[in-house]
């Protein structure tokens, strides 16, 4: 069942991956809510902790994903023109690599500060602030902060990871990871604080390098796998982990279609969709045209991601096929 309306391009979504849509665009909006009230709050407690400081960079940093997720489902909207031939997707690919670049970038920074904090033997201070007419120190504060706002990303982050599946989109995985992850965050930002009360000084500088560490891996393994998809590496699944079964599956259908003695294909990841070019070993060397498009129209109904496909008959399949 096709939804009128709502398409990637001229790939017009099943009702499952239009609610999917809707609900991802809907869980990013509440994520960029959930971070405005985040990051002022980290930011209102910051203190002088290196551990703090990250926290508070990796929260701003995290707005980064779901923007990107947003403007990109509006941009591969676009029906494909004399320009933009096989349409908009690769903005999805584009959006993966500003994110990575900029979470790499950030991370280094961070790496650098506490790092260099660390090998001065800086030792931070933490105060007092006066709340409800009483002293309070303000690492209270500052635990109470991370603790709080540690648990929405984690649930968010659970719950994208379904639909970034469903949608097979890599900005949407990559936030939900991140998303996953921020507990770990949260908790070293906790242990730096602290161990600043306790007097161990070099905790926080190692748990801000902690943090900041975790930003670089984060980045690095998003700007290898955007690079790749741009580079029109084979099709992966949405985490990357493995080929993407569906390519297997066209091999398969043609393979067992009359007249066809083998059969293989590339396919380009596009962001949302695939572009295939699909090659046949006729029995007899021949093939009719219906035959071609009957074969074509069977692959494009196995799965909504074959965008674009061409069946090309050959006498031996090219070198390079799956």
């Amino acid at each position: 069942m096709k939804v009128e309306g709502v398409s990637f391009g001229r790939t017009p979504l099943p009702a499952r991956q239009a609610d999917a849509l809707r609900r991802a665009a809907r869980l990013e909006w509440i994520s960029i809510g959930t971070l405005v009230i985040t990051a002022t709050s980290v930011f209102l407690v910051l203190g002088s902790s290196q551990a703090m400081r990250a926290a508070w960079f990796e929260d701003l940093l995290s707005f980064i994903p779901p923007i990107v997720f947003l403007v990109a489902i509006r941009v591969v909207r676009t029906r494909p023109s004399p320009r933009h031939p096989y349409g908009r997707h690769r903005s999805v690919g584009v959006g993966h690599l500003v994110a990575a670049v900029a979470l790499t970038a950030m991370g280094g920074v961070l790496v650098v500060e506490s790092g260099l904090s660390l090998l001065r033997a800086e030792h931070p201070t933490i105060g007092t602030v006066a709340l409800f007419g009483h002293s309070v120190w303000l690492g209270w504060l500052m635990i109470i902060v991370m603790a709080v706002t540690g648990v929405p990303p984690v649930i968010l982050g659970r719950m994208k990871m379904g639909l970034a599946r469903e949608l097979h989109d890599k900005v949407l995985y990559a936030d939900a990871d991140m998303n996953k992850a921020d507990w770990m965050t949260s908790l070293g930002t906790i242990v730096g604080v602290l161990g600043i009360g306790l007097g161990v000084w070099w905790m926080d500088a190692t748990a801000a390098l902690l943090i900041a560490g975790s930003i670089v891996h984060d980045g690095i393994r998003n700007l290898i796998a955007a690079v790749s998809d741009l580079m029109d590496a084979r099709a992966m699944s949405f985490d990357d982990r493995l080929p993407h079964p569906l390519v297997d599956r066209i091999d398969r259908l043609l393979a067992d279609l009359d007249r066809v003695r083998d059969a293989g294909s590339r396919a380009r990841d596009e962001g949302h969709v695939f572009h295939i070019e699909a090659f046949v070993v006729p029995h007899d060397g021949t093939v009719t045209l219906a035959q071609l498009d009957a074969a074509r129209e069977a692959c494009v109904a196995l799965d909504w991601k074959v965008q674009d496909i061409v069946v090309v008959p050959v006498p031996e399949l090219p070198g390079v096929v799956t």
